[in-house]
């Protein structure tokens, strides 16, 4: 029973971070852009909320601020890649970096609780007061988690968010036929720090506190919530299934984290966890692909006339 108590609330947290996997889905896997800003970004989404709303503000015009201040963060690294032609990753680490020393000013210390004020949690309790802050909290994370797939399936199919997709697939063919691929990368940076800014003001709101450091190790939650949806329900049919499959993969990723937890994993080996399970997924298709090439290899081939030859 307590297994699967833990794995219930590890499902309702799961579908909390989906907005911040689906965010960092945008420039991993659509623009094909290493992106380390998120580390910094989802922090800054959650300290931002939270000073806002100790500061009386609504929590849920919060988390719109949330979102405009994670745009920002992105806006600053496209800028230093496309214009300032510093190389992704290092553009993402820069920010990242200067994005620490933002939150503590933000924050004004290391860490604050968010007891007795006015959070998305507590409003949308008093609305179901029948329901659990478990169930709430997952309530608040599927609403959001809709919203944004909705959102993004309609974005990437206008013209814009077509460009956008083609820049990852081919920037040179693109930009040969005429599409600024600087204002694309920018774009979808833009759009992937506010969503994952977002996701951290509705952590930080849902959990009861926020930190400056809540943000280390997002990127690779992220990345395991991707490759483990993409791993289990496969890469085929439409964007939305993909989209579904994110939202997926961070439910279960969570799941896996409760359970070994349950099991009696140090919780100090979480990182390591967590850097196993994305290594063994991102090794899957690997797999796959030299066995399936081993079994075409030793296949049969035949005549015209149909028969086995050797």
């Amino acid at each position: 029973m307590a297994i699967f108590q833990a794995i219930q609330d590890a499902a309702a947290q799961g579908i909390i971070w989906d907005v911040m996997a689906l965010g960092l889905y945008i420039t991993f896997k659509i623009l094909n852009f290493a992106d380390l800003t998120v580390d910094g970004s989802f922090a800054t989404g959650g300290v931002v909320s939270a000073i806002l709303i100790t500061k009386g503000m609504d929590p849920f015009l919060s988390l719109l601020i949330s979102l405009a201040a994670g745009m920002i963060c992105g806006f600053i690294t496209g800028f230093l890649h496309t214009k300032l032609e510093i190389p992704e990753i290092l553009a993402g680490i820069l920010t990242m970096l200067a994005l620490y020393s933002i939150n503590v000013r933000i924050l004004g210390q290391p860490n604050m609780a968010l007891l007795g004020v006015s959070t998305v949690l507590t409003s949308v309790s008093s609305i179901f007061p029948a329901l659990s802050l478990k169930a709430v909290s997952a309530l608040i994370g599927l609403i959001a988690t809709i919203l944004v797939i909705t959102f993004l399936y309609w974005f990437f199919g206008t013209e814009i968010g077509c460009s956008i997709r083609a820049t990852g697939n081919n920037e040179y063919m693109v930009r040969a036929l005429g599409v600024n691929t600087d204002k694309t990368k920018i774009l979808a940076l833009t759009l992937s720090n506010g969503l994952v800014a977002l996701s951290g003001g509705m952590v930080a709101q849902t959990q009861g506190y926020a930190d400056v450091g809540m943000g280390i190790g997002t990127i690779m939650i992220g990345l395991a919530s991707i490759i483990i949806g993409e791993v289990i329900m496969g890469k085929r049919f439409s964007f939305a299934y993909k989209l579904a499959s994110v939202v997926f993969g961070s439910i279960i990723y969570r799941c896996i984290i409760a359970l070994v937890l349950q099991l009696g994993l140090d919780s100090k080996d979480l990182k390591l966890l967590t850097s196993i399970i994305v290594a063994a997924a991102l090794s899957v298709s690997v797999i796959k692909k030299k066995f399936n090439s081993k079994r075409s290899n030793h296949a049969p081939t035949t005549n015209k006339g149909g028969e086995a030859v050797d």
